[in-house]
């Protein structure tokens, strides 16, 4: 039987345009739109840091001090004396602290879901630390000061009593108000970033590396050990990155807990020292022109630290072609 509608043949000229221009101009339309939304966030880059570059440049001419060596901020007088070296000091070593007492943890939190605890335990764990991600910062604030601050006197008294002679942990009584405890803070909020990313990189490893090394007789640690672990190192110094960049731009947090002075303790137990971002939230309000550029001179350099922090996870991450998607 025959009718009068004929398929079109897959050689037909006018069905390849009709279909080839159908696709060129969504693929046009998704190309823009693509292109538009990476044009637009370099040029937000680029705002951002021209305007914190004039601002600061406006606050360095009237600087009568040196701005990475003076262990002083004093912006409401005139001429203005203010440096970022107790800033950047404290910034830096209260996250390494953080990096120290999370990294290790989150990694065998990470491992403990993807790999040894059951699917009906592993799945609301997951859910929980997921949900620790969200909790706000001044909540942790909050319950830094109100909780951590006085139950930590024990601990400070133990590591003077072990550690004193070093005098990195040496304490003198006190509020524990610390670079110490800030990072013991900074520890427990970034546990969550470092572990969502670990567990995601643990969970791509190739099924069969994990079932050849069960195979010739491998322990689960040494499963783990030879296949999970160097398969996702990548993956854990990037979360490990994301964490020290969340780390570094803490503000109300450390505000609250922290003590603040414009010196450099040789004791992290002692109270006092300061960090970029706790600097910026602490003076803003009662901050004039200059010294609002003064401030704003100081989110310049954390802008820099974090532009640098998040560039090497990148790079760290575009080793591997399964995480940047290169192989896409």
């Amino acid at each position: 039987m025959k009718t009068d509608i004929e398929p079109t043949s897959p050689t037909d000229p006018s069905a390849k345009v009709r279909t080839r221009s159908t696709g060129r101009f969504g693929d046009k339309i998704f190309l823009g739109l693509s292109r538009g939304s990476g044009v637009l966030l370099l040029v937000i880059m680029a705002a951002i840091a021209v305007f914190l570059a004039v601002r600061a440049a406006s606050a360095l001419s009237d600087n009568h001090g040196n701005f990475l060596t003076t262990f002083e901020w004093n912006t409401s007088s005139r001429p203005m004396v203010f440096g970022i070296a107790v800033l950047a000091y404290g910034t830096i070593v209260s996250s390494i602290i953080a990096m120290v007492i999370a990294v290790p943890i989150a990694v065998g939190i990470a491992l403990f879901i993807s790999h040894y605890a059951p699917r009906r335990l592993a799945t609301p764990v997951a859910y929980v630390v997921d949900l620790l991600a969200a909790v706000p910062s001044i909540v942790y604030g909050l319950w830094g000061g109100l909780f951590l601050v006085p139950h930590l006197t024990g601990l400070y008294k133990w590591l003077d009593e072990y550690l004193g002679w070093t005098k990195i942990f040496e304490y003198n009584d006190g509020a524990a108000r610390s670079l110490f405890t800030v990072g013991i803070l900074l520890a427990i909020m970034i546990i969550p970033i470092v572990t969502s990313v670990s567990r995601e990189v643990f969970r791509q490893v190739p099924q069969m590396h994990e079932e050849a090394a069960l195979a010739l007789g491998a322990t689960r640690w040494e499963v783990i050990r030879m296949s999970v672990l160097p398969f996702g190192r990548s993956g854990i110094i990037s979360a490990s990155m994301l964490g020290l960049g969340r780390a570094l731009g803490e503000t109300m947090a450390v505000a609250t807990v922290l003590s603040p002075s414009y010196l450099i303790n040789a004791s992290l137990l002692d109270p006092g020292g300061g960090t970029f971002a706790q600097n910026i939230a602490s003076h803003f309000k009662e901050a004039d022109g200059p010294a609002r550029d003064a401030l704003i001179a100081s989110g310049l350099v954390l802008f820099v630290i974090t532009l640098l922090v998040n560039g090497a996870a990148r790079l760290i991450i575009a080793r591997r072609k399964e995480y940047s998607g290169a192989a896409a």
